[in-house]
């Protein structure tokens, strides 16, 4: 009886190991195909025989902007982290937080960045090191099972994961506001979406404040909580969306991906371009929604298609927008290598 179960059960095992494995390489190759498909009407000999007015000097202004964008959402994390009874300790999660951004920019590994790092926060202690590194190697190079995991452990990724809402909120919400400005451009529909997203968000964030506020419906959120072994996550959830601490992190939200926006006009400006900023408010924020989707690596081709498509409505040079994307990437990559050393570190 018990080798009908053990047959049955190694067909999906099987498919979804070879999935697993080969997944990283169809998404390379997506990326491949996207960027292909953005940079191959470019004549790049006419593009660099023209007079491309080059100023570098945007280019470090776009690292910096990233960096502490980075670190603006590593303090975020640090601070729900905190609330919730883990070290205080910030700046190892700014630390950890460029950690798991440089293992989002396509490293080798079985676990996303956000898992990397709400699971190594988890050994964490008050003097800033890692305690049982041994146990800490082994969650990290396994899949890892919500349903079975430790109360820390999923206090950890709820908190990671109330981290992404506040990021996901700032990013619609600045969407949102630049629909209201440019939306004309984009189409006759385009400010009415704007209105209605910001309209969304705005509902959705006073009806969170108020199940907060409301001594009924916040006890049965604990109860609830309490049922998923996460007894300590309320204070944490009412830092991200109880009134009025939602304005400040609405504002931060909002302001961290305003630094990413400064980041790409800043390439954008290293290559003479004067990109409008209602076209960026777009672009961006419609681009984080699509890397929602696993089909490329870090964004790469996606990135530069859809932003050379965008960007195109108010007349800027595609060319020039692919160029200038694909510089925002390499300063991505090159503002998360801090996460390096917390990486080696651990080893």
């Amino acid at each position: 009886m018990s080798s009908i179960p053990q047959s049955t059960s190694k067909t999906p095992s099987g498919w979804k190991s070879i999935l697993k494995r080969a997944w990283p390489t169809i998404r390379i190759l997506l990326s491949i195909a996207l960027l292909w498909k953005a940079t191959s009407g470019i004549d790049w000999h006419a593009l660099f025989n023209s007079e491309i007015k080059m100023e570098p000097i945007w280019f470090l202004a776009a690292l910096a902007s990233m960096m502490t964008a980075f670190i603006c959402g590593g303090y975020r994390w640090g601070l729900l982290m905190q609330a919730v009874g883990f070290p205080r300790r910030i700046h190892s999660y700014i630390g950890l937080y460029f950690a798991g951004g440089l293992i989002n920019q396509g490293l080798p590994s079985t676990l996303g960045g956000d898992s990397y790092r709400a699971i190594t926060a988890t050994h964490l202690t008050s003097s800033g090191k890692l305690s049982d590194t041994k146990e800490l190697d082994e969650e990290l190079h396994h899949a890892v099972d919500i349903g079975h995991a430790t109360p820390k452990l999923r206090l950890s990724f709820s908190m990671t994961l109330v981290d992404r809402l506040l990021g996901l909120a700032g990013n619609n919400l600045l969407g949102g506001i630049g629909l209201i400005v440019g939306g004309v451009t984009l189409a006759a529909w385009g400010q009415d979406l704007g209105y209605a997203v910001l309209s969304i968000m705005l509902l959705a964030g006073l009806i969170i404040a108020f199940v907060l506020a409301w001594t009924p419906s916040r006890q049965l959120l604990q109860k609830l909580l309490d049922r998923l072994q996460m007894n300590n996550a309320m204070p944490g959830i009412k830092l991200a969306f109880a009134w009025p601490t939602n304005i400040a992190q609405a504002f931060l939200a909002i302001g961290i991906h305003c630094l990413t926006i400064l980041t790409l006009l800043f390439c954008m400006k290293a290559y003479g371009v004067d990109a409008p900023i209602e076209g960026l408010m777009i672009g961006l924020p419609a681009l984080s929604l699509l890397l929602m989707l696993p089909i490329s690596i870090s964004g790469w081709g996606l990135r530069e298609a859809t932003l050379s498509s965008v960007l195109a409505l108010w007349g800027v040079n595609p060319s020039l927008t692919v160029l200038a994307s694909i510089s925002y990437g390499a300063i991505t990559v090159l503002s998360v290598l801090p996460g390096a050393y917390f990486l080696l570190k651990r080893k």
